[in-house]
């Protein structure tokens, strides 16, 4: 791998939490690395600057200057962009960040991409935490701040490199899934269901794409997979020429609690194979760490070592995380984007709490929330919460009519401080109020908790 601090790459749309990652691993990698963003913000921008890369902002033509040997495009860069009309009009070299780092990085390793519609963040964390602790020192990049390392990317000199692999488009001139680039020896597939309505006009449009993933696999590899998703198992049944260790059926692998309940015991056709006490919970955070384990032992880390380092794991921000507590009201911040990652989340809570009251404060914030594409089943994966408080500006249907049937459970705003406000006024000491955005939500994690600081009770 060339590894030269002369060779100069420019990234463009830099600060996106993928091609964030691309250019702190360029930067370790020994790269000189600049790059440019239209609204240059934290944290990327915070941890980008703290490497020494220098970050300009917006598009201007006048970057040329700087002469790189390659510009790095980011897929949030289209026709138009007036920087990358001018790369096309001088016949300048670019590429896509997935493609750059499959030939600069990934080519050389041994590649675990983490795939699915849920959890990809928090297992392939997961995942990176167990090389670590088994002594691997592996490098990943997550779509996230893991707590365990305080960076979302890192590059070592290791064989092993974890990576959450997104079924998202490449690039303006690309249009095939990131994960195609990846060429996984050790497959992680969570779940599948209907996402990114902007770029798939339905379900099968995603499935082939996994299929293609499944493709590049080679038969020395593994695919662990969830036998709970028929999508996935249609996905396996167009072909599959690796290993498949399945999981979430008594017939392979699953797990069950013991003794409190806080206890998890791992099971292989029903036969024990060892037990952990995390303190993460949830049934959706056990199918992600049942899935890391076995990843993990796939490239040869035994299932205890695994187990112990999960007790170990600390979480990833955005991730079902407390944000603080006031007047005994915890506030948690989780970057649910998908009906069913709601429902989890919300039943994640009142599982481990079950007499306390849960506030779902939700801004339906993905494209595919704000086209409506998930109207059919969001009522139901919001119903099970106390109260239920949505943010409304911008979309592009009516939630009274969606949320008609909740009734008074339900509250609309199109105003952020007057969402705060009611929030603050209905919580009671001992209510959980769970914020889910995939996106900042204008910081209301920390109004609320200002506001809760400041309420008299």
């Amino acid at each position: 791998m060339t590894t030269k601090s002369e060779t100069h790459i420019h990234i463009l749309g830099i600060c996106g939490s993928f091609m964030g990652g691309v250019a702190a691993i360029a930067k370790q990698a020994g790269f000189k690395v600049t790059g440019c963003d239209e609204g240059v913000y934290p944290p990327m921008s915070l941890q980008l600057e703290s490497m020494d890369i220098d970050l300009i902002e917006g598009w201007d033509v006048g970057q040329l200057a700087l002469k790189p040997d390659l510009y790095v495009i980011g897929n949030v860069v289209s026709r138009g962009n007036p920087l990358m009309e001018e790369v096309l009009n001088r016949n300048l070299p670019y590429i896509s960040g997935p493609q750059w780092l499959h030939e600069s990085v990934l080519r050389s390793k041994w590649v675990l991409a983490v795939g699915g519609t849920h959890g990809k963040t928090t297992t392939t964390a997961m995942l990176a935490t167990i090389l670590d602790y088994a002594g691997l020192n592996p490098g990943f990049l997550v779509g996230g701040l893991p707590t365990d390392f305080d960076l979302s990317s890192r590059f070592t000199e290791s064989n092993f490199f974890v990576i959450e692999a997104d079924e998202y488009d490449t690039a303006f001139f690309d249009k095939r899934s990131k994960f195609l680039h990846y060429h996984p020896r050790t497959l992680v597939l969570n779940n599948l269901e209907y996402d990114h309505a902007d770029i798939f006009p339905n379900l099968e449009a995603i499935e082939t794409q996994f299929h293609h993933l499944m493709r590049t696999v080679p038969r020395t590899g593994a695919v662990i997979t969830n036998q709970n998703s028929l999508a996935l198992n249609r996905v396996i049944e167009r072909g599959c020429w690796s290993e498949i260790i399945p999981f979430g059926t008594p017939e392979n692998w699953t797990y069950q609690s013991v003794g409190n309940g806080t206890r998890i015991e791992l099971l292989n056709n029903n036969r024990p194979q060892g037990a952990y006490e995390p303190d993460f919970f949830g049934a959706h955070n056990l199918d992600n760490a049942l899935a890391a384990v076995l990843a993990a032992q796939h490239c040869g880390v035994p299932i205890e070592v695994g187990l112990r380092a999960l007790e170990k794991y600390r979480g990833v921000r955005r991730r079902l995380e407390l944000r603080g507590e006031a007047k005994n009201i915890k506030v948690y911040d989780d970057f649910a984007h998908h009906p069913t990652a709601i429902r989890s989340t919300i039943s994640a809570v009142k599982q481990r709490h079950p007499d306390a009251r849960v506030l779902a404060v939700f801004e339906p914030r993905s494209n595919s929330m704000k086209m409506g594409h998930h109207n059919d089943s969001l009522p139901a994966s919001l119903d099970i919460a106390d109260l239920v408080y949505c943010y409304t500006k911008g979309l592009d249907w009516n939630a009274a009519e969606l949320f008609r049937a909740m009734d008074k459970k339900v509250s609309l705003f199109e105003d952020i401080p007057m969402m705060t406000r009611a929030i603050v006024n209905s919580a009671l000491p001992g209510d959980f109020i769970l914020v889910m955005s995939n996106g900042g939500f204008q910081n209301i994690h920390e109004k609320i908790l200002d506001l809760l600081g400041s309420k008299v009770n």
